[in-house]
């Protein structure tokens, strides 16, 4: 998904959504590292990406808390 798409289907959410969307990402998160510690991990970008979108998640939340 190219990442303004992503970024409109965050600002289509609700707060309460996106908190939900924010802790699923940061386990996503924790089971990468905890791959990649272990050599299970093949694809080690998507560490990268999910890290960004995590950034992406707060973003769009402090700017509705802004609001």
């Amino acid at each position: 998904m190219k990442k303004t798409a992503y970024i409109e289907e965050l600002k289509g959410k609700s707060a309460e959504q996106l908190n939900e969307t924010l802790v699923a990402a940061k386990k996503e998160l924790f089971n990468l590292r905890f791959q990649n510690a272990t050599n299970q991990l093949d694809n080690t970008g998507r560490i990268r990406e999910v890290r960004r979108n995590i950034a992406r998640i707060q973003t769009v939340l402090n700017a509705k808390r802004a609001e």
